[in-house]
C-alpha cells in the first residue's frame, strides 16, 4: 500500500504564496468540514480509529507530523512537512498520527459533516470489518 498523496500548485511571488483547494478539481470530494489540530504535545499519538464512510484530506499547513495508514492487510507510513502536499485518506483506513513537531496545524478536509456512527474506534472491529 502506498499512501496517496496530492501535490497542490503553489502560486507566488515576492508578496508570498498561496495554495488554492477546491473541491472535486484538487480534492477528490465535496468539502463540507473543516478542522485543524494544533498544539500538540511532544510525543502524543492522535487518530486510533477509521471511518466507515468518510474521506479525508490532511495537509500540516505549518511544521510537520507523521502517519501511519492500515488498510488491514498492509501499512504504510508518511511524513507531511508542506503546505503543497496532501495526504488522501479513503473510507475504512486506520490511522494514527504522530511525531508533531511543535508548531505544527495539520488541516483536514472532510466530505462529511461530523458523525459519531461513522467511526471504527476498536483496531479488532476494523479488522473484522475489512476481512
Amino acid at each position: 500500500m502506498q499512501p496517496e498523496l496530492i501535490s497542490f500548485k503553489e502560486l507566488g511571488d515576492e508578496r508570498g504564496a498561496l495554495v488554492a483547494l477546491e473541491q472535486c478539481h484538487n480534492i477528490p470530494f465535496e468539502i463540507k468540514r473543516v478542522y485543524y489540530i494544533y498544539g500538540t504535545q511532544e510525543n502524543v499519538r492522535r487518530g486510533f480509529h477509521a471511518h466507515k464512510e468518510l474521506e479525508q484530506v490532511a495537509i500540516c499547513v505549518k511544521g510537520g507530523c507523521s502517519f501511519s495508514l492500515d488498510d488491514g492487510k498492509e501499512q504504510a507510513h508518511c511524513r507531511l512537512e508542506s503546505p503543497t502536499v496532501g495526504l488522501y485518506m479513503g473510507a475504512m483506513l486506520w490511522h494514527e498520527m504522530y511525531d508533531f513537531t511543535d508548531d505544527c496545524v495539520l488541516m483536514v478536509l472532510a466530505s462529511d459533516h461530523y458523525d459519531e456512527a461513522d467511526y471504527i474506534r476498536h483496531y479488532d472491529t476494523f479488522i473484522e470489518m475489512v476481512a
